[in-house]
């Protein structure tokens, strides 16, 4: 679910603002007014305030267009953008997918740096050609904000070129790694591990500047290192998580969680074997002379009347194993969780090369799969609960990322 308030579209992207933005509002424009009073003590408080809110908003701009520029470039791509969200520590563009070669991956991170220059250099000449100048006392508001906003442009674009994630730099570095060495995963593992050393250097320096040089802006360098550290690690485990969803297949992460039934017994049997006393009865398969005939759905009883029940059989409402939903041992979990997803199953079937009922997953398995082959704590209650619910928990955004690791192991 998307998280702020909707402001609206741009270019036809919904734009959400988190409600952390308006505290470095807050943060930009009333320091800027005290400064400003200070140098410029002829514009008066007035004027001093409502420049600093005026940069403030112009600032966030800025940001915005630096991730339009992103945005833009990538939806060339063929790639949706659902959303663009400005919060307290710039802004992201939420997009679909991941462009398909290495070169398209550049050109979608370099496009927010590159407009972020483009806004300096024109600033830059708009402050040169306005009448006046910026420097104390005697700077016109018009001409200060101008130069400043245009040094804060150059700033932001070469601040994003750091070369680590979550920066557009780490995303650069990602494209250039997979170019050579032809894998995304590698890409994305190389610059999530410079993202984490530039985070732990921020945060060592904001610390020092907090604490030993008793710097208030050293909380703002240590928070920042706190957020692209936190980042960084997302986009490694990610990435491991895809890594690991295309190693396991359907055989390493079914059950036998399914009971055979007798496809000769009646369906009075039936219903008082199976049906009575459970109230989430397992998969169910009907099987005769040694071979399995099928999978038998319990809501497809209630469509015989019960008079036929003493007469007709479990084979009389089995479904052929030709006709149910089903993969191969081999099959890919990617693709397992694809399919569960595209036609909305609880669970699906799985078969053996010979054609007969090896077991079955659902979405509880899927999980179970990923925490045995990742070595992750996840408790059998978290499991139970799934299998349940028939929905994956909150925030574990597998589906997307199976589908990302699809694409990544194509190309």
């Amino acid at each position: 679910m998307q998280s702020g308030w909707r402001m609206g579209s741009v270019f036809g992207i919904p734009l959400f603002i988190d409600p952390s933005l308006f505290l470095i509002l807050i943060l930009i424009a009333f320091p800027r007014g005290i400064v400003w009073q200070q140098q410029y003590p002829a514009w008066g408080g007035s004027i001093a305030y409502a420049a600093g809110v005026a940069m403030a908003i112009l600032l966030f701009t800025s940001v915005l267009l630096h991730e339009l520029g992103h945005s833009l470039v990538a939806r060339s791509q063929g790639i949706k953008v659902n959303s663009i969200t400005l919060f307290i520590f710039g802004g992201v563009a939420s997009i679909d997918q991941e462009s398909k070669t290495p070169g398209q991956a550049f050109q979608v991170a370099i496009a927010g740096p590159a407009v972020s220059f483009f806004l300096f250099c024109l600033l830059s000449a708009v402050a040169y050609f306005l009448p006046g100048t910026f420097r104390p006392p005697s700077g016109t508001p018009a001409h200060v904000l101008a130069h400043d906003l245009a040094v804060l442009n150059l700033v932001l674009a070469t601040f994003n070129l750091l070369p680590g994630l979550p920066l557009d730099g780490g995303q650069i570095v990602k494209a250039l790694v997979w170019k050579l060495t032809g894998s995304r995963f590698k890409g994305v593992h190389w610059a999530a591990r410079a993202g984490k050393i530039l985070g732990w250097i921020a945060i060592t320096f904001g610390a020092i500047e907090l604490f030993i040089g008793r710097n208030f802006s050293g909380l703002w360098i240590l928070l920042l290192g706190l957020f692209g550290l936190r980042n960084a690690s997302s986009y490694d485990q990610a990435t491991a998580l895809q890594e690991t969803l295309l190693t396991i297949k359907a055989g390493d992460a079914m059950t036998r969680e399914f009971r055979v039934v007798d496809a000769n017994i009646t369906l009075r049997q039936f219903a008082d074997d199976y049906l009575l006393n459970t109230i989430a009865p397992p998969a169910l398969y009907a099987a005769s002379n040694g071979r399995y005939r099928g999978l038998v759905t319990p809501e497809d009883l209630q469509q015989i009347e019960r008079s036929q029940w003493e007469v007709k059989t479990v084979l009389d409402i089995t479904h052929p194993l030709t006709e149910v939903s089903s993969v191969e041992e081999a099959t890919s979990l990617v693709d397992v969780i694809s399919f569960l997803e595209q036609n909305q199953l609880r669970r699906i079937t799985v078969l053996s090369p010979a054609g007969a009922v090896s077991g079955v997953i659902d979405r509880g398995d899927v999980v179970q799969a990923i925490a045995q082959k990742m070595n992750l704590p996840v408790s059998l209650d978290i499991i139970r609960r799934i299998k349940e619910e028939g929905a994956y928990p909150p925030g574990f955004n597998v589906v997307a990322l199976a589908q990302s690791a699809k694409e990544a192991g194509q190309n």
